[in-house]
């Protein structure tokens, strides 16, 4: 990384010092009368030149890569990486030609960003922690574009990453089962230093999901177990099977064990009756799908089956008639 950043500097101080000989020659005589009536000297006004120069020629450079990107790529994302970077790019080549064109004197880049960032860090104290939570989140990677997370209240799913913000589709909050409410969250980067964050896809990209179901006491809560368990195995095969095999290489980063991943039905007694606790395995954004075909299934085989019966929350009372 510090070859690369010494290398772009080597490569900047020398368009700049070029560039800023050749335009102080073509300005010389020619504009002479311009730059006094500008109140610039000719070498103020050649680095402006330069300047514009260099900034009209990385965008046009930027615009005709995504245009080529445009007519070569058909997928959404690679086509927002490739508009991402090439931004990145363009506006760190730029940033290092500029500061070469007006800072000549300066012969070591390194003391120059050394006391901008002292600066920065004392006057624009966010600003420097979103950029560097933009850095941790480009190298280190804690979540990428598409991944569903949670930091701090806020949850759902990632559509940008920027130099100073990521922003979320939200899901929850007054909508149930983890959906979409359909508003757009910015977050500074910085949170990311300060919040608990929750990745729902990267490492396992399942969820452990809950069905609670009440029984009363009467009723054949060992025949009830099992047939719960045979519809939850039979409706989860395809993700039960998916889990199991091979891991992908970003999903091996973490130390994640299972014993077990097939559905498993818990018992256990409440006040109103007898609970079984339906524990299963579900993608992420399948949640409420699954949960309401497991519970059709279950109403269904309740229905149809004499010896089980839904508990509630009752009152009994007992009237001994022989009283008065």
């Amino acid at each position: 990384m510090q070859r690369m950043i010494t290398g772009i500097g080597e490569f900047a101080r020398g368009i700049a010092h070029q560039t800023v000989q050749g335009a102080a020659t073509l300005i010389q005589s020619p504009s002479a009368g311009g730059a006094e009536l500008l109140g610039m000297s000719s070498s103020t006004q050649g680095q402006v030149v330069i300047s514009v120069l260099v900034i009209i020629i990385l965008f046009v450079l930027r615009r005709a890569l995504l245009a080529v990107v445009s007519r070569t790529v058909e997928d959404p994302a690679s086509r927002y990486k490739w508009a991402k970077t090439s931004a990145y790019t363009a506006s760190l080549i730029g940033l290092v030609v500029v500061i070469q064109i007006w800072f000549v004197a300066l012969r070591s880049l390194s003391t120059f960003l050394g006391l901008l960032s002292a600066g920065l860090a004392i006057a624009l104290r966010d600003v420097v922690a979103d950029f560097a939570g933009w850095l941790f989140i480009l190298f280190r990677r804690p979540f990428d574009l598409g991944d569903r997370i949670q930091i701090g209240t806020h949850a759902g799913d990632v559509i940008d990453r920027r130099i100073f913000q990521f922003s979320i589709m939200e899901i929850g909050n007054w909508v149930s089962a983890d959906q979409s409410t359909g508003r757009v969250i910015h977050i500074p980067n910085q949170r990311v230093f300060l919040e608990p964050l929750a990745n729902y896809s990267a490492g396992f990209p399942y969820l452990w999901n809950e069905l609670e179901v009440l029984l009363t006491f009467e009723s054949d809560w060992k025949q009830a177990k099992s047939l719960f368990k045979d519809i939850t195995t039979e409706i989860m095969k395809d993700v039960v099977a998916e889990a199991e095999g091979p891991r992908k290489k970003a999903d091996q980063r973490f130390l994640i064990h299972y014993r077990t991943l097939t559905p498993a039905v818990y018992t256990s007694v409440q006040e109103s009756g007898v609970l079984l606790t339906v524990r299963y395995l579900c993608r992420p954004r399948e949640r409420r799908g699954t949960g309401e075909d497991l519970w059709e299934e279950i109403l269904q085989v309740v229905e149809r089956t004499d010896s089980i019966e839904f508990a509630y929350p009752t009152q009994r009372r007992i009237v001994d008639s022989r009283s008065d």
